[in-house]
């Protein structure tokens, strides 16, 4: 990818409680540069295996396709495990994808997790496993498809206005909180 990227969807999904079983609301903030243009939902299935699919879907049929430039997730998994397939999410849409957290994750937490809790965690675990370790850049951790280090952290710095998280996934874990529960709660 060549130039600055200035347009960007951050994905982050609602809160839910530990015992809901279903689907989960997904959000979509689309920025350009500073300004918020759009917002984007859908649902995903709790502990399923349609993130990937989802966020394909939105992103092609929505109005901003043709000027998004890159695509930001708060975490490499919604509505629990349902993990996000990042080198086919990169594939499908032919733009870079950046997973971003503001700590490094416990990874074996997660795969035990995965292995004796959650149907399917093989798969899921080999689709974290594959992208390798988080690495810190900006203020925060990433794993990424389609860009470089440099390249993230660039990105990552234009769109933290406010603290280390880029707007884009500060915005969409507010707006998806504050549907889901009547209002926005904790600090994304």
């Amino acid at each position: 990818m060549h130039g600055r990227i200035s347009h960007v969807i951050g994905f982050d999904d609602a809160p839910f409680e530990r015992t809901h079983r279903g689907d989960v609301l997904l959000v979509g903030s689309v920025y350009a540069g500073a300004r918020l243009e759009g917002v984007l939902s859908g649902k995903v299935r709790r502990d399923g295996r349609n993130a990937t699919r989802t966020i394909v879907s939105l992103v092609s049929r929505s109005r901003f396709r043709r000027h998004t430039q890159a695509i930001l997730l708060q975490g490499i998994a919604f509505g629990g495990f349902n993990v996000v397939d990042l080198s086919a999410l990169h594939a499908a849409l032919g733009i870079p994808v950046v997973v971003v957290a503001r700590k490094q994750p416990d990874f074996n937490s997660i795969r035990r997790a995965l292995l004796y809790r959650v149907p399917g965690g093989r798969r899921k675990w080999a689709l974290i496993e594959r992208l390798g370790p988080m690495e810190p850049v900006a203020g925060v951790y990433v794993q990424r498809a389609g860009l470089s280090l440099e390249g993230t952290g660039e990105l990552i710095r234009r769109f933290a206005i406010h603290g280390a998280l880029p707007e884009p996934l500060r915005t969409a874990h507010l707006v998806a909180g504050g549907i889901a529960a009547g209002e926005s709660r904790h600090r994304a």
